[in-house]
């Protein structure tokens, strides 16, 4: 098992390697260009995406496919992923983390466009869209297609199922004293109600609880940053300086240089926003809307609440506690940074993880299911939900290093063809922008 463990760690130290880190981000910078600084819409998009009436054909309304967007993208990536990019990057992997949101929010709205745009109207009546449609029908390349889609099936059960509930099942029973088996066997029964309904259960259910579980966690780290107040001036200096000059030794702090900064930061951004990856276009391609630009709106807004505002106020609960320099990692280091308030603060922590998680699985069991479809068809749905519940109790109880591992390979592996669709369809995403959005049509 070391041995496996030691040949994947260096196969995901290839993968995250620079090709895929300047792929990624050089996409960003790119679309941000190309679509003329999309990210000034986003109060417009915000506007949107508050909307909960039918606009057009779609499965579920906008607000509804943002919400179970987030519910996939708020997750241990937030907590988990921000502590492991601190522990692992120093200080300065925050920034990066930051940057990649800021930047990721024309990607978010660029393969949400193409989904919405190259979506297919199944035979039971069902909107099917996604990265694996775009590159079918917009790249004409069947074959990128069925890889997408099968990277996405397998890193659906890693990413989004056993690592999620591995993490909580850890920390509950680390924090309440309560064994793996018994969260292993309560997240799989909600888990199993809810997703057994398919998409328009899991939106219903998302809707309520994606608003509460972010203004809950963001919340706590506000009251934490208020505690500890004088010191924050000191540590955003810290993250800034950091991101550039990389970061010495410091308490158990193993010392960090730019180059893991930028990567741990960067890696662990898109493990939290999706921006480039590929799968919340798959819902979004879900959605009742008049045209692709408006939903493409609607969909970028997921990654400015998901990194620009959650992970950042994670980043610096963490770097402003200094507890990273005492040598913790994962979520061991979070619960650290939030015990600076006795009691509350690892509730607000357990409590955030737990609904986190519990969404993260609604929202990539969708991702999963749409991906199988593609490959199979609509009689793999339903053994493919049960397999999943399975996988949620599993994720509780055993040792999970080794999927952890495997996810962030399968995680970047996923990410390169949506990325190449994009950039390849450029043209489509500006022309529809222009008409849509630049052209003052966005009601049509």
């Amino acid at each position: 098992m070391q041995t496996l463990e030691s040949v994947l760690t260096q196969i995901s130290d290839f993968v995250w390697g620079y090709p895929l880190l300047i792929l990624l981000f050089g996409t960003h910078i790119f679309l941000t260009f190309r679509l003329k600084f999309i990210q000034r819409f986003i109060g417009k998009a915000i506007k949107i995406s508050l909307g909960r009436n039918k606009e057009g054909e779609g499965d579920i309304s906008q607000f509804g496919a943002l919400t179970t967007a987030l519910a996939a993208t708020i997750g241990t990536g937030n907590i988990v992923g921000v502590s492991t990019a601190i522990a692992a990057g120093g200080p300065g992997a925050v920034l990066w983390m930051w940057l990649t949101g800021v930047f990721g929010i024309a990607t978010k709205y660029a393969e949400a466009l193409l989904s919405v745009h190259y979506r297919i109207t199944t035979k039971d009546g069902q909107m099917a869209g996604g990265p694996m449609y775009v590159l079918e029908r917009g790249m004409k390349s069947k074959w990128l297609a069925v890889i997408f889609a099968g990277l996405t099936s397998i890193t659906a059960f890693g990413i989004g199922n056993m690592v999620q509930a591995n993490s909580i099942s850890h920390l509950v029973n680390d924090t309440m004293g309560i064994p793996p088996w018994i969260t292993g066997v309560i997240l799989a029964v909600l888990t199993a109600v809810v997703i057994l309904g398919g998409i328009k259960s899991i939106a219903k259910v998302c809707e309520k609880l994606v608003p509460f579980m972010a203004i809950f966690y963001v919340l706590g780290c506000i009251i934490l940053l208020v505690v500890n107040y004088t010191t924050i001036p000191q540590s955003i200096s810290l993250i800034f300086t950091s991101a550039f000059t990389g970061h010495a030794v410091m308490g158990g702090f193993i010392g960090a240089g730019v180059k893991e900064a930028i990567r741990f930061g960067i890696a662990r951004g898109l493990f939290s926003n999706e921006s480039g990856l590929g799968s919340a276009p798959i819902v979004a391609a879900a959605a009742q809307t008049k045209n692709p630009v408006r939903q493409a709106l609607v969909s970028s807004t997921g990654t400015f609440w998901d990194t620009v505002v959650v992970c950042a106020f994670t980043g610096l609960v963490i770097v402003n506690s200094y507890e990273w320099t005492h040598g913790y990692n994962g979520a061991i280091l979070t619960k650290q940074a939030f015990s600076d308030i006795p009691i509350v603060g690892p509730i607000f922590l357990s409590f955030g993880l737990l609904t986190f998680v519990f969404s993260t699985i609604l929202g990539w069991s969708y991702y999963g299911e749409k991906a199988i479809e593609y490959l199979i068809g609509t009689r793999a749905i339903q053994p493919y939900r049960y397999l999943w519940v399975v996988a949620v109790f599993v994720g509780c109880v055993m040792s999970l290093n080794l999927v952890w591992t495997f996810a962030d390979i399968t995680n970047g592996l996923m990410a390169i063809p949506n990325l190449v669709s994009l950039i390849f369809l450029n043209k489509i995403i500006v022309s529809e922008t222009k008409k849509y959005l630049w052209d003052g049509n966005l009601d049509a």
